[in-house]
């Protein structure tokens, strides 16, 4: 049976559990469960992470934790009794675990790799807390170390700063809101701003000295010295050196390194430097002489210095070199440090090896005991303590030293009898009294020990010797008395024995008679001459000498020998113990001498305050030791005394002494009486304070007073334990007298010079000191009112001197913090006196700052929730006195423009937040009864409504993002809760006191506003927040903004009929509400919007003004970055959502005006789908095809739907920008180009919008235009550009700006140089289809066309969607998906090439046009797009699949037409046709013709650099071995029962007979012009070829072509190249009859007999001279193939998809092999092949020319894809009759001119007939492959010509010209002039049309055909449809 539990209510998760059982709960190590049934082994409950799913799970795998439950029953709080730092260390490492993984998705190295040490770290510590065997001081260690490094992570992962109290969370209900400000700010200014350390030390570690020579030992000094003072302000710090320049105890750490201590700030700077000297023990002379002694000497070797300032620009602990520089003599040794540092090069140099000092130095900054903590391991290892010299900046109580510093500056020394000058020795020793020597009390510097003599280093021959070395002399006090120090001088000799004679001596006594210590300053000694055997142990026989030459001039004149020699040497003494102060010892004497008294009171003042506060306690027993003695007579001085000593604590210096004064007064002090004469003394002072003239003594004793209470009330205690309380009264009475003094003074207003109010500060400054005292004899009450009485004394005039101001609220401060106002009764006393003083100074706006910190204090002791009345009480009165000038303020300080110094800026953030948080408390702690009491408090309607409005205001600037730190989510939760809560407090008072007749519509208005900012405040937004965040705030709080829904709803329910104020305003705010995703606030408000529509449709009929409204506001929002799908779905479900309220829809569905809210809301949603796609495209990372196809939707939406011109505008820029960015050039000219269109050439002015400046509507479009041309310039669409170009051309011209002109004309001429001149790639087009539901809406379940980027393929554009839809799935078939594809919840992609149909055909079937300017019309301006798949209908005959070859083809037309403002469009319409197996078959052959005729062009104008593509079709379509060539076609529907099946395929099967045996023609014209340029290695290809050739013929039955049947000309898409065939001679008779070949079964009776010339092996030979006469077939192909001419493919041919070619026999030819039997064609396959350059015809020689058949228009074959198989079916053909040539003449005696005619000549449709004037002339029989005729896109369409024209006439004057010439030689430099005919000029060959050209943008129009003899076509065709000449098109 499942039992609740009582203890088991919480545990951990220690092993995984799956719960695979029934009602099991999955479970993870780790995890937190909450306990609440348990049975039998088991536990039910949930996991903390998850506390909606509830189960059961063993209670093994759990180990239960202590923990205390809140709110026991259904809804019980578990909350673990562990150390909070523990709790918060678990729950952070939770939150950051997620988030770190992240950081490695997100590829965050740095932070990754820092926050998983932190995490271990953390986890460590988390260890060491757990187990608990911490000491409370390493506990506290801990727990800062992982507050620190919890804070660190927090704010690099960007979460929010943790209030902590004492390294322990805070709850923020459990403390006052301005307690609260105060931790977060601490925390905040903690981790913004650094303190800085005031203490800094130094670290030196000696590494080597690195010389090339030195063989000697070293001594090294380290010590600091001040260049500006030029003195030392260190000691030193002394190491030696072995011979190999290493520390000599590298075991010791202690010896060669050192920390220099306690450096203030002050001495980082730039002037004071590291110095280092370093002393050679060795010979006298550094060379090594003969005979030179052995003794060792002190020697000078070198300097080093460096700036400490150097060490500041980095901690760095790399070795540092210093160069050591060496004086150039001896005597200069002394000061070197300070020539190297003042650079005077000239007094030092290198030394002579080039040393260098390898040291480590690394400045330390904080505390001694803090760098002992952080730097544990130099400290562990020994590091030596070198201090400053003397006391350090603060003297701390109990620091005990007694050290005498002696610098050995100089001596003069007489020769002695020498020729040369001594080298003189200094030995010390410190002598005690009784004549021994002291050991080990003199050192050399830290690092080195004590030593008992010291030697001083020698100078060579020098008898005015400087040292200038520094000693200290730790001697402890008791020795200190009587002994001295004495210096023995040598004479050093160098010769071989070395001897060290004395010469002389001086000394100094330590200590003088009188007690006082040895002075401190500079002391010339005498030098005492003696013997060099004298024995000096005996002190007696020189201590009665005179010791000193100052002495010795001052008490004894008599003359001493030898006072020439002096020795001079600096003292300093650095003593607790002992003083140097005559004036002092006499004071501590006093009792020895009376008289003096007085004297010594009165010098207390000049004796230095150090010496003071060594004998503090002392001194202030004389004191009080004297007024005992007589109080009448000494009472004043002493009472001057000890207020001169109290301030002399004051002193930051002695600022550490003051606990031993408090220890004094609490410990030592016995003056039972001395209350009396202090109480009296300070009384007479405080009367006097107004009359006196000068007060600074008033001041100072007005500054002591904490400290003369503190004696006056001790003094009382002692005597009240003394007496047993007697005098009690008394006493009272001379307080409250003194008090009343006080008060008196404070009511004084200053006049004049304003001493007085001077005095007032000063004592205001020190009276709260006074209150703790006080209570110690008084009670709180009477305390309370004795301050209350004495603060209410002062002046209240505002004028008073504002310093005084200042300090009278820093008094107030004071009270505010002292003990007294802790204390709820005296509080209620203070509190009215000090409210006054607050209003005051606020009225005023003066000292914010303090008025700030003394609100906070006010409010910190008020807890929240305090139900005691005294607190209510204090409540009421803060209330009344403090609300209304507290919202002033901050009104105030938030509206004044913000100080620029950042140092201001923060003081001015913390008033601020400091006054926010003081209101949030007020509030927090206002009950119902308090606002009820603050409404009533207000007299009138117009007060209330000022108070509102004030109130509303503050809250919104509360809310503002910039009120607190972006990291303070724990405050701004609380501030909302705050306002929430006295928003619902005032909105009934809104209610009650402004409807109806009182409305007030700024006052609601300002409450909707506040509530909307509120509801939208990012801190409130909890679907942001990490799981547990969320789920916290929501346990606190609530979800705040469902509550302020709540609100709003109700309240916009109460306004009825005054909503109409509020329409259209509020819809923006409202619709910024309901975009919050969460439910029940939409719930809420979307309701309101149905209410505005049918107040307004009620109002004026219509909700114009509430659509425009909601779609404006729905486009910013949305692009904010808010709403999501289900908000569209929530405005547009018939659904009910969610709660009570209906959605939307179905509230209007309710209401007479259904029909247009239905509409809106239709209109809304559909808004809704692309502004939400536009979001979701424009985030980071998405790709440019994504954004770019998003914001088309979007813009077309805005222009068609909305009619928003604005908003269209803005979008059309962020689409060109979009362009531009993914380098769309062209689609950006037609994005900019939908501005343009919008624009007229007027003057208007327009306003300045966007980038674009204020300006005329006509510059504005000047500037568009140009931009334009820009863009289609570097899209390569240059003829777009040229129509601009005309435009703008115009209106300069208009406005005679004929430079502009000039310059756009230029430009116009170099597009057309361009389009001429430069390659332009055609691009593939591909149909996308776009299924499944996870497309966003502007491509969901659509099919688009998209133009591919340069050079991109099938493959590579199907990759390339793949990848910017990386979840999408591409379908492997062309089918039309299915619905289930379509509901899908899926992406799927279905991608395939399509082919593009040109709309206008006029330019691409116009002769003579250059493929440069065709390639753009084949590829621009398309709205309709092919693809063509076979399939097979009925049964597939196995023998000729072509039976039943069906092609489905599928034409695609779109929205716009490509290239436009997209490089994708979607498809409009789609329409499906079949394709009959004869009507494809008939396509097939169109399409190889027409490639062949093509390729064969390209090859005669020499644009091919490969014979190979031609060889490759050729080869194709001759040995097509496969599928049987065309012979499959003949077997399929020329056989008997498909004609009788199918009688209505007649013209399309003589039109399928008429293509066969064009591809014959075509094929043998081409193996000619193949056989000229075969390479030699490929002739036996091309001979198979030949071959082949003639067996395909014959198994059509073609042996030869009649000629006098008309056949179907040889087209080629350029013109023909001027190359004519000879005719063979089997198919005309030498005497011009006709010669009737066999009838071939392909020919049918209605029709007359083909002619034609047959490729025979004459004809073979003729060809193979021609390729003899031509170049190498090197030289001509010699060059690589380009990507134009490369590839079969062409992408005008049949799809890929259809893999049919002209059928060929499989017998078809005898020679084949197998392998090329049965290979595919696959070159009709290929896409397109795409020529881009000009093809220029090539001529051959006359002679040589080939008769063609030459055909008009009629019978040309159609290729316009537009025309289905029927149209292109040729019609009737017509006869002619022809007369061969003579057969006398022969081709090379008859060589006629070449023959060039216009590009717009039309010729006969029949062969020329043998007139008389062209007798003989070879040029009657131009080849139908000639130019002229041959453009397979001729204007005029299925043209019948029912008569036969005569051939072209000469005049008879060009017939001799021709007869005359002669044959050139073969590539004379007549043929080579010929090789490039250049067409008549258009302009002359026919006038110009009155019609204007359409798009290519050339001068002429399309010319109708004429004949050369002047004869008009009749019935010319349709013209094909111009293109349309708007810009807008293009």
């Amino acid at each position: 049976m499942w039992i609740p539990t009582e203890h088991e209510k919480y545990g951990v998760v220690i092993a995984s559990f799956r719960g695979t059982v029934p009602y099991g709960l999955s479970l993870e190590i780790g995890d937190t469960v909450q306990i609440l049934e348990k049975c039998d082994g088991w536990y039910r409950g949930f996991a903390l992470k998850n506390p909606n799913v509830k189960g059961i799970f063993p209670s093994s795998y759990v180990h239960l934790k202590n923990a205390c439950v809140k709110n026991k029953g259904q809804f019980e709080m578990v909350i673990p009794t562990e150390d909070s730092v523990i709790t918060e260390m678990t729950s952070t490492l939770r939150d950051w675990g997620t988030m770190w993984k992240q950081l490695y998705v997100r590829n965050e190295g740095d932070l990754f790799h820092r926050l998983w040490h932190i995490m271990n770290e953390i986890l460590d510590l988390r260890r060491q807390v757990l187990v608990g065997h911490l000491t409370h001081d390493r506990m506290k260690d801990v727990k800062r170390h992982i507050t620190a490094r919890l804070d660190w992570g927090n704010e690099q992962l960007g979460l929010d700063l943790v209030p902590r109290k004492e390294y322990a969370m805070v709850d923020p209900e459990d403390i006052s809101i301005t307690e609260l400000y105060r931790l977060m700010e601490h925390r905040h200014r903690k981790k913004d701003t650094p303190v800085q350390a005031s203490n800094h030390h130094l670290f030196v570690q000696m590494k080597s000295l690195m010389c090339s020579n030195l063989g000697e030992e070293l001594e090294v000094i380290f010590s600091l010295f001040d260049s500006k003072e030029n003195r030392p302000i260190s000691e030193r710090f002394f190491l030696r050196l072995n011979r190999n320049g290493l520390p000599k105890a590298p075991d010791k750490p202690e010896r060669h390194c050192s920390l220099f201590v306690d450096l203030g700030s002050s001495e980082l700077r730039r002037d004071v430097y590291i110095t280092v000297h370093i002393i050679r023990i060795g010979r006298m002379g550094a060379e090594r002489k003969k005979n030179a002694c052995s003794t060792q000497y002190r020697r000078p070797f070198g300097c080093a210095v460096l700036s400490i300032a150097d060490l500041l620009t980095g901690d760095t602990k790399d070795d540092l070199i210093l160069k050591v520089y060496m004086c150039n003599t001896e005597s200069e040794w002394y000061q070197i440090h300070e020539n190297i540092i003042k650079k005077l090069n000239a007094r030092y140099n290198l030394t002579g090896s080039n040393a260098g000092l390898a040291v480590s130095l690394q400045l330390l900054h904080g505390d001694i005991e803090q760098i002992r903590r952080e730097y544990s391991s130099v400290f562990s290892h020994g590091v030596s303590i070198t201090r400053k010299l003397g006391f350090s900046n603060i003297i701390m109580p109990g620091e005990m030293r007694n050290d005498l510093y002696i610098t050995i500056e100089r001596g003069e020394f007489e020769k002695g009898g020498k020729s040369v000058a001594r080298n003189v020795e200094v030995t010390m020793f410190i002598v005690e009294s009784s004549g021994q020597i002291l050991k080990d009390f003199i050192s050399f510097g830290s690092g080195e020990l004590p030593a008992s003599e010291y030697h001083s280093f020698v100078l060579y021959h020098n008898n005015s010797p400087r040292w200038s070395e520094l000693l200290k002399l730790p001697i402890p006090v008791d020795k200190f008395r009587g002994a001295h120090i004495r210096f023995e001088f040598r004479h050093c000799s160098t010769k071989e024995k070395g001897e060290k004679k004395l010469f002389g001596f001086s000394f100094v006594p330590l200590m003088q008679e009188d007690g006082r210590t040895l002075p401190d300053g500079t002391h010339e000694l005498i030098v005492h001459k003696c013997e060099e055997n004298t024995n000096l142990q005996d002190t007696t026989r020189y201590l009665k000498l005179p010791f000193s030459k100052g002495i010795l001039l001052g008490n004894n004149h008599q003359a001493i020998k030898a006072t020439k020699e002096s020795f001079w040497i600096t003292s300093f003494l650095c003593s607790t113990k002992l003083t140097q102060n005559g004036d002092m010892l006499d004071l501590l004497k006093w009792r020895t001498h009376p008289d003096k008294i007085t004297g010594c009171l009165s010098k207390i003042k000049e004796i230095d305050g150090s010496e003071i506060v060594k004998f503090l306690q002392d001194t202030l027993d004389t004191l009080f030791g004297i007024l005992d003695e007589n109080s009448q007579k000494y009472g004043s001085k002493v009472f001057d005394s000890l207020v001169h000593i109290i301030n002399l604590l004051q002193d930051s210096k002695f600022h550490h002494f003051k606990p031993v004064m408090d220890t004094y007064i609490e410990s030592h002090f016995a003056g039972a009486l001395a209350y009396r004469d202090l109480i009296k003394v300070l009384k007479w002072y405080v009367d006097r304070i107004t009359e006196a003239e000068r007060q600074e003594h008033i001041q100072e004793v007005l500054k002591a007073q904490e400290y003369i209470f503190k004696y006056i009330v001790q003094s009382r205690r002692l005597f009240s334990l003394a007496t047993g309380g007697q005098n009690e009264e008394e006493f009272r009475c001379c307080i409250q007298e003194l008090l009343m003094s006080v008060r008196f003074f404070l009511s004084q207003e200053s006049k004049g010079s304003g001493a007085l109010s001077q005095s007032q500060a000063v004592f205001l400054s020190s009276f709260p000191a006074v209150y703790s005292e006080l209570l110690k004899l008084f009670d709180v009450r009477e305390v309370a009112n004795l301050v209350q009485d004495t603060l209410g004394s002062l002046p209240t005039i505002v004028h008073v001197d504002d310093s005084l101001q200042a300090v009278k609220l820093q008094c107030i401060g004071k009270t505010v913090e002292s003990q007294l106002y802790t204390n709820p009764d005296s509080r209620y006393i203070l509190l009215p006196v000090v409210l006054h003083h607050l209003h005051m100074h606020l009225q005023e706006q003066k000292d914010l700052i303090m008025c700030a910190r003394i609100l906070s204090n006010v409010f910190c002791l008020i807890k929240k929730n305090s139900s005691e009345k005294s607190v209510l009480e204090e409540i009421d009165v803060i209330v009344a006195s403090l609300l209304d000038i507290l919202l002033r303020t901050i009104l105030e300080i938030t509206s004044r423009p913000q100080p620029s110094g950042s140092a201001m800026r923060l003081q001015f953030q913390d008033v601020t937040g400091e006054f926010v948080a003081c209101l949030l408390s007020l509030l927090r702690q206002m009950t119902d009864r308090h606002y009820q009491q603050l409404l009533d408090s207000f007299n009138t309607k117009e007060e209330l409504r000022d108070f509102l409005l004030q109130i509303f205001t503050v809250f919104r600037i509360l809310i503002r993002p910039e009120m607190f730190p972006k990291d303070w989510t724990v405050m701004r939760l609380v501030a909302n809760n705050v306002i929430i809560t006295t928003v619902l407090y005032l909105s009934d008072a809104l209610r009650k006191n402004f409807l109806n007749e009182n409305f007030d519509y700024k006052i609601w208005d300002s409450y909707f506003y506040l509530a909307v900012i509120f509801i939208n405040q990012l801190c409130l937004q909890l679907e942001m927040f990490t799981p547990s965040k969320k789920k916290k705030v929501l346990e606190k709080y609530g979800d705040m903004r469902v509550t302020m829904g709540c609100e709003i709803f109700s309240m916009w329910q109460n306004l009825g009929e005054h909503k109409l104020h509020f329409i259209p305003a509020l819809i923006g705010p409202f619709l910024e509400v309901t975009l919050i995703p969460q439910a029940d606030l939409r719930n809420v408000m979307i309701p309101i919007f149905h209410d505005m529509m049918d107040w307004e449709q009620r109002r004026s009929g219509n909700f114009k003004q509430v659509e425009a409204k909601l779609i404006d506001k729905l486009d910013s929002l949305m692009s904010e970055g808010k709403g999501d799908e289900t908000y569209r779905e929530l405005f547009n479900s018939i659904i009910p959502l969610f709660g009570p309220y209906p959605s939307l829809l179905k509230k209007i569905e309710r209401e007479t005006w259904r029909e247009s809210g239905v509409s809106l809301i239709a209109t809304v949603t559909r808004l809704m789908e692309r502004l939400l796609d536009y979001r979701d495209c424009m985030k980071m990372g998405e790709v440019d095809g994504k954004k770019i196809g998003c914001t088309v939707s979007l813009l077309n939406f805005y222009k068609t739907e909305l009619n928003k011109e604005e908003m269209y505008i803005r979008y059309i820029h962020k689409l060109y920008d979009l362009h531009l960015k993914a380098q769309n050039f062209t689609e950006a000219a037609y994005t900019l180009l939908l501005y343009d269109e919008l624009l007229e050439w007027s003057d208007r002015p327009l306003r300045e919008f966007l980038t674009y400046p204020m300006q005329t509507e006509w510059q504005r479009k000047e500037h568009l235009h140009l931009a334009i041309i820009q863009n289609f310039d570097r899209g390569k669409c240059w003829e777009n550009g040229i129509v601009l170009c005309r435009k703008i051309a115009e209106q300069y011209e208009s406005y005679y700006d004929y430079r502009n002109l000039s310059k756009m004309r230029m430009m116009e001429a170099s597009l057309y140089d361009k389009i001429m001149d430069q390659q332009r790639l055609e691009p593939e087009f591909f149909r996308v289809g776009f299924y499944g539901k996870k497309f966003p809406f502007f491509l969901r379940n659509k099919e688009f066309v998209c133009r591919g980027h340069d050079y991109e393929r099938l493959e590579a554009f199907q990759q390339r969607m793949l990848n910017e839809f990386p979840h999408a799935i591409a379908m492997q078939h062309a089918n039309q998906p299915d619905e289930t594809i379509f509901q899908a919840e899926a992406q799927y992609l279905q991608i395939y090439a399509v082919t593009p149909i040109p709309e206008s055909q006029e330019v691409l079937q116009r002769e003579g046009v250059p493929d440069n300017i065709k390639s753009f019309y084949k590829v621009n301006h398309i709205w309709k797009f092919r693809y063509d798949r076979p399939f097979h209908k009925g049964t597939k005959d196995k023998e000729n699949e072509f039976k039943s070859l069906w092609v489905e083809r599928t034409s695609l037309y779109l929205v716009q037409s490509l290239p436009g403002i997209s490089r994708w469009f979607e498809v409009e319409k789609r329409e499906v046709v079949e394709m009959s197996p004869l009507e494809n078959a008939i396509e097939v052959l169109e399409n190889k013709n027409q490639q062949l005729k093509t390729l064969i062009s390209q090859c005669q104008t020499r644009q091919m650099q490969n014979i190979n593509p031609l060889t490759m079709c050729l080869n194709g379509v001759i040995d097509a071995a496969v599928n049987g060539g065309v012979s499959r076609y003949q077997e399929a529907f020329f056989v008997k029962e498909y004609i009788l099946s199918h009688p209505e395929d007649g013209e399309k099967i003589a039109r399928l007979r008429e293509l066969m045996l064009e591809q014959a023609q075509i094929l043998e014209f081409g193996l000619a012009v193949h056989e000229k340029f075969v390479p030699q290695d490929m002739r036996p290809l091309h001979k198979k070829l030949v071959d082949q050739f003639f067996v395909m013929k014959s198994s059509l039955g073609i042996q030869e072509f009649s000629a006098c049947i008309q056949a179907s000309p040889v087209h080629f898409p350029n013109g023909s190249p001027r190359v004519c065939r000879n005719s063979a001679p089997a198919s005309m008779s030498p005497d011009g009859t006709r010669v009737i070949p066999r009838r071939s079964p392909l020919s049918y009776p209605a029709v007359n007999r083909y002619s034609s010339s047959s490729l025979s092996s004459q004809a073979s030979a003729e060809v193979s001279n021609i390729t003899g006469q031509s170049e190498s077939s090197d030289e001509v192909f010699n060059m690589q193939p380009s990507p134009s001419t490369s590839s079969l493919s062409s992408t005008h041919s049949a799809s890929p998809n259809v893999t049919s070619s002209a059928p060929s026999s499989a017998r078809a030819s005898p020679l084949l092999s197998d392998k090329h039997k049965h290979s595919r064609e696959n070159s009709c396959l290929s896409p397109r092949e795409r020529p881009c350059s000009a093809i220029y015809p090539t001529p051959v020689e006359p002679s040589q020319r080939l008769l063609f058949n030459h055909i008009g228009e009629g019978a040309l074959p159609r290729s316009d894809p537009n025309l289905s198989a029927p149209e292109k079916a040729s019609p009737a053909r017509h006869t002619t009759s022809v007369s061969p040539s003579p057969a006398g003449r022969s081709p090379l005696k008859g060589s006629v001119q070449s023959f060039t005619p216009s590009p717009v000549e039309y010729h006969s449709p029949g062969l020329i007939s043998n007139s008389p004037v062209l007798s003989g002339s070879y040029s009657s029989g131009i080849s139908s492959l000639s130019r002229c005729s041959t453009s397979e896109t001729s204007g005029f369409e299925n043209q019948v010509n029912e008569q036969s024209a005569p051939g072209p006439s000469y005049s008879g004057s060009e017939e001799p010209g021709r007869k005359e010439s002669k044959t050139p030689p073969p590539y004379s430099v007549y043929e080579r002039t010929l090789r490039r005919p250049v067409p008549l000029p258009h302009s002359l060959s026919i006038p110009v049309t009155a019609e204007p050209p359409a798009l290519p943008p050339k001068p002429l129009a399309a010319r109708p055909g004429h004949l050369e003899n002047g004869t008009r076509r009749t019935e010319p065709g349709p013209r094909p449809r111009p293109l349309p000449r708007k810009v807008s098109q293009l």
